[in-house]
Formats: structure tokens, C-alpha cells, sequence
């Protein structure tokens, strides 16, 4: 499968010069726009993008504003769903796209919600990966104990050390040696060191993301997602940020919602998974 893609440049909200990579070709079906987690960048994607570009989708994969190759805010506040969204809105405007199918994993399903509630007539389906209007407050804890914190990372051994501590309870299936690819995923090279490829400041107490996990704003703006296409929730078998109940709480708000449980997986799925990849096949085979 190849994995060439090109690079996409945009400017986002406050002039922010913000980066996307840019798979598959342009054709009748609609383009795929993914969207990362909170600390996370593209290269999230780097095996699942090329994967659904080969399904015959144009891909995007956007590195939020302080993630990844696109620029970090001088204002951390702007550090918001809504801010992300209208950066979103501003890339379908540059490369001339009316309608795209999103696929947002973690806070880039949030961000998906967002762009539903504030300009529903840019999604034609969506796939939110392990997230929804309900977060188990388990999960919200672990992420905010590590986001925006320092790493003690001196070494690319540390950085992969790292990595596994926070995520190991999530992936137990994975072999020691599969963390170095996750962990290059996480840090980025700065003169011979491991560094966060992301802006600390993404997530501090006081960051409005915190206040907009409102579970009445967070429902409004799901229940306008599946108004406007297919909806496939993809969530992690032992998932701490999607449960059980909160599963059973979003099909029966949305009874039209399709489901995929991913075995052996928490937060969050990569959508290389068999039981992942199974259902986007069916999603994307009938998403327009």
C-alpha cells in the first residue's frame, strides 16, 4: 500500500500557518478529513489514512494548532474546539471542498461535534474513535495527569519507556518492541533529543476545553451529527474514555448509530485493528 501523500498549508484562525497531510486523489466520493487526539499529531494516522485512501477516499490528516508541523499559539486559550473547528473550516475553503466525511479520534471527535453544531452542512458522516458526548470521568483524569506536563525523557529509550507507561494499560496485547514506533509518533527529534511534538500549554486547569465537556452541549451537538449522515462510534473494548454506559446512553439517544467494539484495545483504537478496519470498510462502502 503506498503511503505517499503531499503536503497541505493553510492559515487558521489569528493567522496561524497550520499543516495537513494530504492522501488518495479527489474523486465523486467525498474526502476523508481525520483529527487527531489532544496531544497527538497526523502521524496517528500514518497507517490508517493511507488504508482509507485505498478505499478510493481523498484523506486529509490535519495537525491541530500547537501539534505536529502546524504553529503554536502565542494565546493558549485559543487552544478550543471551536477555534479548531473554524481552522478545519478554513482548510475545506483553501482546497475547495464543499462537503467531507470526518474522522476524529478523541478530542478530534470533539471537534467533529463542534463543526456539526456550528456548520452541519460541511459533514456528509462521520467516525468518532472512542469518543462521545459522554466521558467517563476515568479517562478525563488519567489524560489531564499527564497532558501539558513535562516528560522525563532525555533519550529516545526514555521517550519509548514513557510512552508505554501511559499507554500500556490501554494496548496490553502489545509486544516491547511495537512502543518505538508509537513512541515516534509522541516525541519529535530536536538535536539528537526526544521532545513532545506538541505545545504543553494544550491543556492547563484553567482551559476552556474543560469547561466545554458540558454534558448538555456535548448531546445538542451529537444529536446534530447524526443529522447530517451515517455515524460509526469505533470505541476500545476496555476504553476508560468510552464505557459501557455511555455506549448504551448514545444508542439510545441515536438508535441509527453504528457500533464497533474493538477487542484487547482501550484508548484509543488506531483503526488499523481488524474488528476497526472491518467497520470502516462497511461505513465508507455506504458513506457518500
Amino acid at each position: 500500500m503506498s503511503v505517499d501523500f503531499r503536503h497541505v498549508t493553510w492559515r487558521g484562525q489569528g493567522g496561524l500557518t497550520l499543516y495537513a497531510r494530504d492522501y488518495g486523489e479527489a474523486n465523486a466520493k467525498l474526502p476523508v478529513v481525520c483529527i487527531p487526539g489532544l496531544t497527538r499529531n497526523a502521524r496517528d494516522f500514518e497507517e490508517a489514512a493511507p488504508w482509507i485512501a485505498a478505499q478510493g477516499r481523498r484523506v486529509l490528516v490535519v495537525d491541530l494548532r500547537g501539534r505536529g508541523r502546524s504553529e503554536r499559539e502565542t494565546d493558549p486559550r485559543r487552544y478550543h474546539p471551536r477555534i479548531y473547528a473554524d481552522d478545519v473550516t478554513a482548510l475545506l475553503a483553501i482546497i475547495r471542498v464543499k462537503k467531507a466525511v470526518f474522522v476524529g479520534t478523541s478530542l478530534g471527535g470533539l471537534v467533529t461535534m463542534t463543526l456539526a453544531a456550528r456548520r452541519p452542512h460541511l459533514i456528509g458522516g462521520a467516525v468518532l474513535n472512542d469518543v462521545g458526548p459522554r466521558i467517563a470521568k476515568a479517562g478525563l483524569a488519567r489524560i489531564r495527569s499527564y497532558a501539558g506536563k513535562s516528560a522525563p525523557v532525555e533519550t529516545w529509550a526514555d521517550a519509548v519507556a514513557y510512552t508505554k507507561r501511559i499507554n500500556g494499560l490501554a494496548f496490553p496485547d502489545y509486544p516491547d518492541a511495537a512502543w518505538d514506533q508509537v513512541a515516534r509518533r509522541l516525541f519529535v527529534d530536536v538535536d539528537g533529543k526526544p521532545v513532545p511534538d506538541y505545545d504543553p500549554r494544550v491543556l492547563r486547569a484553567a482551559n476552556p476545553l474543560v469547561a466545554w465537556l458540558a454534558p448538555a452541549l456535548l448531546w445538542a451537538a451529537f444529536k446534530r451529527l447524526m443529522r447530517t449522515g451515517p455515524v460509526l462510534l469505533v470505541h476500545g473494548e476496555i476504553s476508560d474514555i468510552i464505557d459501557a454506559e455511555g455506549v448504551r446512553l448514545m444508542k439510545r439517544q441515536a438508535p441509527g448509530l453504528q457500533v464497533a467494539a474493538v477487542p484487547r484495545v482501550g484508548h484509543a483504537p488506531w483503526l488499523n485493528e481488524p474488528a476497526a478496519q472491518a467497520a470502516l470498510a462497511k461505513f465508507f462502502a455506504a458513506a457518500p
